[in-house]
């Protein structure tokens, strides 16, 4: 329990940003602080922290140390705590990772809502449209549009991700609608450049329960999807995106849905989670929380 103890208090270093405001909230002098920070040192055989006379930052190792050991301090607590208080008790600090996009358009606006209801729990939340380690990143919890690899993460959809063919009206009137995937030869697609390479072969369901596969090429392309939707209603060229991504564009008539008779394979929104014995409280509200206001009827498809 001396290690734990001195593993919480490392933690408590690197939350608050120094010795001397962590020995205050545990209630301890500086200097058994700072003995006991020396102990873990000593005990681990590494260098935990990076001592200068203005800042104090965490080695390699005090990173790697706080990624792994903050869950593992977590969970010793839920259970010593009693696992009924743990089961229902909704505070401490959540750590969220979203998409940039989705999570601007759709997660930001029921952040104030979620925190209303859970006066004692903060929210740490990164935009970031790279699939980031959750374990290694300190993340509690990450919120993936579209298929899911096999992680080992533990996931739950909290909607369905329809996509849909588009172009502006313009474009269509200069070029032609495109009726089924073979036609998409002669036009001008706008692709996706993502961590997966270059997606310039698009998929689209046969009616029938098989796949067409049709390559597509364009003259632009893209790793972010908000230049592709913009280059889309500029008339560029036609577009696969996510039905939440241009509902407000289809709405408005700026784009049109291309080829409805030959469907895109629907993928998933989900919340990924590390494997854990015991999903914190503020996780399981969390993803609760999203799962009530995103799933059955989802604000992009009223």
């Amino acid at each position: 329990m001396d290690r734990v103890g001195d593993l919480s208090l490392f933690l408590r270093v690197l939350d608050l940003g120094s010795i001397s405001a962590a020995a205050r909230s545990l209630d301890l002098s500086v200097a058994v602080a700072s003995q006991r920070l020396k102990r873990l040192e000593r005990d681990l055989g590494v260098r935990l922290l990076h001592r200068t006379t203005r800042q104090l930052h965490a080695t390699p190792e005090g990173a790697a140390l706080a990624a792994q050991g903050r869950v593992l301090v977590e969970d010793l607590e839920a259970l010593t705590g009693g696992l009924r208080q743990a089961a229902t008790e909704v505070a401490g600090t959540l750590r969220v990772t979203l998409p940039a996009s989705f999570g601007r358009q759709y997660i930001s606006p029921l952040l104030p809502e979620f925190l209303a209801l859970h006066p004692r729990l903060k929210l740490s939340v990164n935009l970031d449209d790279q699939m980031l380690d959750l374990v290694g990143s300190g993340f509690d919890l990450g919120i993936r549009v579209g298929a899911l690899g096999d992680s080992g993460l533990v996931s739950r959809q909290l909607a369905v991700n329809r996509r849909v063919l588009c172009a502006s009206p313009d474009y269509l009137r200069r070029r032609g609608t495109p009726y089924a995937p073979a036609e998409l030869a002669g036009h001008d697609c706008l692709l996706l450049v993502g961590s997966q390479g270059r997606q310039d072969v698009w998929r689209f369901g046969d009616g029938s329960g098989g796949e067409i596969a049709q390559r597509v090429e364009g003259r632009f392309e893209s790793n972010q999807g908000e230049l592709l939707r913009d280059a889309a209603v500029a008339g560029l060229g036609i577009a696969v995106h996510s039905v939440w991504h241009v509902h407000e564009e289809l709405r408005a008539g700026r784009l049109r849905v291309v080829m409805p008779d030959y469907p895109l394979a629907t993928t998933g929104i989900h919340a990924v989670m590390p494997q854990r014995r015991l999903v914190p409280p503020r996780v399981r509200a969390f993803v609760d929380f999203l799962a009530g206001r995103l799933g059955e009827h989802p604000p992009w498809e009223q």
